[in-house]
């Protein structure tokens, strides 16, 4: 649970960011980042719903660690996409995969035994690329590190902004 309260953190942190510069990054676009950083973790369904279950539902291969990559990330940000009202399309386009982005940035710097990272690029790169191996998805300084910057992110905006729904 603390490697996805950190994903989420960043993703916030970030587009908080970008609402400082950006005046059409609305709180609710922010959360739409925030919920992008979640679609790589859809891949933990696996843990309520068999593989093999929804291969027998819908009758075609299936796996769960397809939404924990590149690929899996646009083909389900496409379906957020779509979801969301014509109006807000084009930001949902941006926000959305942003959000996923970091997630997946940041899950290639966990410590993996290989050294390597698990395919998170495909379809770009078939196989894991080396990782730093800066922390275990365990550890919790990491989140305490995205805590910090994402309140101090939230501080600068509400100094700027003045009201903090802007």
């Amino acid at each position: 649970m603390v490697d996805l309260l950190t994903h989420v953190l960043v993703a916030y942190a970030l587009a908080t960011s970008l609402s400082i510069r950006y005046a059409w990054v609305s709180p609710p676009l922010v959360t739409v980042a925030m919920m992008g950083a979640v679609i790589p973790d859809l891949s933990r369904l696996s843990l309520l719903v068999a593989e093999e279950t929804v291969t027998s539902l819908f009758g075609i291969p299936f796996a769960w660690f397809g939404f924990h990559t590149l690929g899996g990330v646009v083909v389900a940000s496409l379906v957020g996409v779509v979801l969301a009202s014509k109006e807000y399309r084009p930001r949902v386009a941006l926000l959305l995969p942003l959000g996923a982005g970091t997630h997946l940035v940041l899950d290639a710097l966990l410590v993996k035994p290989s050294g390597v990272a698990a395919p998170l690029w495909w379809p770009l790169a078939a196989h894991g690329t080396p990782t730093p191996g800066l922390y275990l998805s365990t550890d919790r300084w990491p989140v305490l590190v995205a805590g910090g910057c994402a309140a101090s992110v939230w501080g600068v905006r509400y100094r700027i902004l003045g009201d903090g729904d802007k």
